[in-house]
């Protein structure tokens, strides 16, 4: 659910004449000045995926490194933030971690839904890592919170159907459930689809979205069960697949 920054630049090759720890967001092999992360994509916990590596030589034992966010608008969304201690294992030169964010811990619903927020990310001071080459220091994560009603949820031409034939009434944290449950944003039914789900469409035929309205309600079931409170949206009604 995150989208990439658009400049970039290759992965610098190891020093081995120090022990730091390069970490940055883009790809494996590439680097990218930000990444973004959408709070309204997840219900509770989303994360964002980014990459480390030693530009040392590896070592015969496992090293921990942790994260410290600082700058933009830190301040308003540490509380939303779950990191880990890494560990690059014995012997790896490095790895792919998290860096968790959780819709439900903001200060404010409406945080982020007018403007972009920012937090950047640097290795915390630790004895096993020097910091990391230049451009690898730090990385920063763009914030938004906004999601928008589909356009196809009440109305659709035919042979396309509404969403609401099969998903009910909208709401944002409807939506937001769905997208967590099915990994689908802003697909579309049609009846003259054969195939069940076409990626390169984004479209489902009328006979799966059946099944994914009888996978909503079993995950809505799910969640009012494991739950002091059923799952509620934004208008305080409760939600109904």
């Amino acid at each position: 659910m995150m989208v990439i920054g658009c400049s970039k630049e290759e992965v610098s090759t190891y020093d081995t004449s120090r022990t730091g720890l390069d970490i940055w967001v883009g790809n494996a092999a590439a680097v990218y000045e930000n990444t973004t992360y959408n709070y309204s994509y997840a219900y509770e916990e989303g994360s964002v995926t980014f990459y480390a590596q030693i530009s040392g030589m590896p070592a015969d034992h496992d090293r921990t490194f942790r994260l410290e966010p600082f700058g933009g608008d830190s301040a308003l969304v540490v509380s939303t933030i779950r990191t880990e201690d890494y560990v690059i294992p014995a012997g790896s030169i490095g790895g792919t971690y998290q860096v968790h964010f959780n819709t439900q811990k903001l200060s404010s619903p409406d945080l982020f839904t007018n403007r972009d927020g920012k937090i950047s990310f640097r290795v915390a001071p630790n004895d096993n890592f020097d910091i990391g080459t230049e451009k690898h220091q730090q990385f920063t994560v763009v914030l938004k919170n906004y999601l928008a009603k589909p356009d196809n949820w009440d109305n659709a031409n035919y042979p396309r159907v509404p969403l609401s034939n099969f998903f009910g009434n909208y709401s944002r944290v409807k939506y937001q459930f769905m997208i967590e449950v099915l990994g689908l944003i802003d697909f579309e039914i049609n009846y003259n689809t054969q195939t069940s789900y076409d990626p390169e469409r984004n479209v489902v035929s009328a006979v799966y979205a059946v099944y994914l309205q009888q996978v909503m309600q079993k995950a809505l079931a799910d969640y009012n069960a494991t739950h002091d409170t059923p799952l509620t949206d934004e208008y305080g009604n409760p939600v109904i697949f």
